[in-house]
């Protein structure tokens, strides 16, 4: 439904959510259950399911019959608050359409002066604390929505961050804004690292897509591990499921990506076959780096593209090179994304 085109629906309504908007409610089986979800229907055929006990973090997407997101064999798992050590964090991944790492660590396990740390931090295993709500007012022909979260990463003695998201769009506009502000609330200087899981699956994603980007790949460890397919294809296509892909075996590219005069980048998918694409768009200066994760295990199809403020190396690493994030207290940074869903010709215009 093209709400531009179709304005007749004035005075034919009584109740917003017949365009669309906010629904809460709660699982009550399964792995998630007891975990608070909120469904967001836009009226374009994008509709997407936030958890909001997972850091109000993105899992189900869908465009019309189309799933967008890659979801794992878990699914939405209830947070785990002590996954924090290891690679524990696998053990309730669900994949989904937007995977928050961080706060203060990014990356693989490592330990240091300030402890140990588990892969991509506590983040998605910390529930949000819901602040408002914000309905689209078919009366006042007012058709944003918007919903506002807080997220903690905190300990007595300790660093003290707290995240305020704010995920918002509007009735008739196939787009998910995201906003994150980020606060060290605490006494002393606090380690920050952030990284933006954007998880991708088929049918969106499938052999031959397109996956969009430009700027500067750059070298990491496991590179000459890289399979012949994106040794041919410099990681601009999807690939058919792999056996090299079983297990743990992945492709990652580093890209320090480029921008526009304005300092924004724009990266995304296309698969020109559905004429479907996912635009995604964000800051340079806010998140001067992006990383393809892509592994095409069978049964475990999946790709992402991933903004953040660092590569995903750990805060050890981190630190030791110089690039550690150190927020002064008071201190805050904002990051801002845009998940835009194109179709028709601009799915063969995005390039």
């Amino acid at each position: 439904m093209n709400l531009g085109k179709v304005s007749n629906w004035k005075n034919k309504i009584s109740n917003f959510q017949q365009l669309g908007g906010i629904e809460t409610s709660v699982l009550d089986n399964g792995l998630g259950r007891g975990t608070r979800i909120a469904w967001i229907n836009t009226g374009t055929g994008l509709r997407y399911k936030l958890v909001l006990d997972r850091g109000m973090d993105i899992v189900d997407a869908f465009h019309n019959e189309h799933s967008l997101a890659w979801i794992s064999h878990n699914g939405v798992a209830s947070p785990q608050a002590f996954s924090d050590k290891g690679i524990e964090w696998l053990r309730t991944f669900a994949g989904g359409l937007l995977t928050t790492c961080g706060l203060s660590n990014a990356g693989p396990p490592n330990e240091d002066e300030s402890g140990a740390k588990g892969l991509h931090g506590k983040y998605s295993n910390t529930p949000a604390e819901l602040v408002s709500i914000k309905q689209p007012d078919i009366h006042s022909g007012d058709l944003d929505f918007e919903i506002v979260a807080k997220v903690r990463e905190s300990s007595t003695f300790g660093p003290h961050l707290e995240m305020t998201r704010k995920i918002s769009g509007r009735i008739g506009s196939a787009e998910i804004q995201i906003q994150d502000t980020v606060a060290n609330l605490g006494n002393q200087k606090a380690p920050h690292m952030l990284l933006y899981h954007i998880n991708c699956g088929w049918p969106l994603i499938d052999e031959g897509a397109r996956i969009i980007w430009q700027g500067e790949k750059k070298p990491k460890a496991t590179d000459a591990n890289n399979t012949q397919f994106n040794i041919k294809h410099e990681f601009t296509r999807c690939a058919p499921p792999m056996d090299e892909h079983a297990g743990f075996g992945e492709d990652v590219a580093f890209i320090d990506p480029k921008a526009d005069s304005r300092g924004t980048v724009v990266c995304g998918y296309a698969n020109d076959d559905l004429g479907l694409a996912l635009k995604i768009t964000f800051s340079k200066n806010q998140l001067p780096w992006l990383i393809n994760w892509q592994h095409w295990g069978k049964g475990e199809y999946v790709t992402a593209l991933e903004p953040a403020t660092h590569p995903p190396i750990g805060q050890k690493n981190a630190r030791e090179n110089g690039s550690l994030i150190l927020l002064e207290p008071g201190e805050k940074r904002t990051y801002n994304l845009k998940l835009e869903v194109l179709t028709g010709d601009e799915v063969n215009e995005f390039n």
